[in-house]
């Protein structure tokens, strides 16, 4: 851990005392666990709503994370403001992109809904610079964004004419995606100097989506379905996506990003279609086309570009 607070936020480089021993295990096990979230999110929207999905993993990682704010003693958030942040990111980080990959994976592949979800540190960047002001857009950023835009034309293999169910599908996967890059800098802005730890945070922002899905979910889809009309792998797999893949996945990002500083444990996007695309293919049977996970290179390659600090050398 880093031995002074403010080292927490700066990138792995400015804090000496962190070893790669310390973050590894912990960066690799959440593109992983993010990864293998296409896969289930798949095997749930074959016999669930999306919506429901949505809720049931919500609801489980709700309670995983209240169960260890009860183990460590935690509490929390007190703060009405915080609440009402916590309202909105609730809203623009979990219900809408949540859902919205729901309804795209009932279109393409998981491996394809991961290879956008790669998308969001560069659409996060304009938002940050431009409305929220918790970054500068340089020209090298900018440039970042330019190569990034090239490959999701690439993805989308416009030469080749786009409509239909499969367009609609990518759409509505970068629509969840721009929702991340709206909550991502939102979050660093209103809730990253409060005093609450990272997992009552969390905690909070599944309770308040919770609420929301609770409310949206019956409007959207009719009544629920019963669990016990769910076949086992579904349940299993909404359970998983819920416990693991909400609830385990926020609290090692929190940690991440403590660690390592925000910047660079986003980069874990970079991994995350590597792992969705392998167990699509693996698990579920998925065929890709060349041009998407080209489409994908020239992405992180923006991404990179317009992230990655260049630092002079000190005399």
């Amino acid at each position: 851990m880093c031995p002074t607070r403010r080292c927490c936020h700066t990138a792995r480089a400015e804090c000496p005392g962190v070893t790669t021993r310390s973050w590894l295990p912990g960066y690799l096990a959440l593109a992983a666990i993010w990864g293998a979230s296409f896969l289930f999110i798949g095997i749930g929207v074959r016999e669930l709503h999306p919506v429901y999905v949505t809720l049931g993993r919500v609801v489980a990682g709700a309670l995983a994370l209240i169960v260890v704010l009860l183990l460590t003693r935690d509490r929390l958030p007190r703060d009405p403001v915080v609440w009402a942040h916590l309202c909105f990111t609730g809203l623009v980080g979990v219900v809408i992109p949540f859902t919205l990959f729901g309804y795209g994976e009932q279109r393409v592949s998981s491996g394809l809904a991961g290879i956008w979800n790669a998308t969001t540190p560069l659409l996060t960047l304009p938002i940050a610079a431009l409305v929220m002001r918790t970054e500068k857009l340089t020209v090298r950023r900018a440039a970042g964004v330019g190569v990034g835009f090239l490959g999701v034309l690439v993805v989308l293999g416009v030469w080749q004419g786009v409509g239909g169910a499969h367009l609609s599908g990518q759409l509505m996967c970068l629509g969840a995606a721009a929702c991340y890059g709206v909550a991502i800098p939102y979050q660093k802005k209103f809730l990253g100097h409060r005093p609450d730890s990272s997992g009552a945070l969390a905690a909070g922002q599944l309770i308040t989506a919770t609420a929301q899905l609770l409310i949206v979910a019956p409007l959207l889809a009719g009544a629920p379905p019963s669990p016990l009309g769910l076949s086992p792998e579904v349940a299993a797999s909404v359970l998983v996506l819920g416990v693991f893949g909400t609830g385990l996945a926020f609290l090692i990002n929190m940690r991440n990003i403590r660690i390592m500083g925000a910047s660079t444990a986003s980069s874990v996007t970079y991994l995350i279609p590597v792992f969705a695309v392998l167990l699509g293919v693996l698990v579920l049977d998925e065929h890709i086309s060349w041009h998407q996970p080209v489409g994908a290179v020239i992405v992180m390659l923006g991404v990179a570009i317009s992230t990655i600090s260049v630092r002079r050398p000190t005399p």
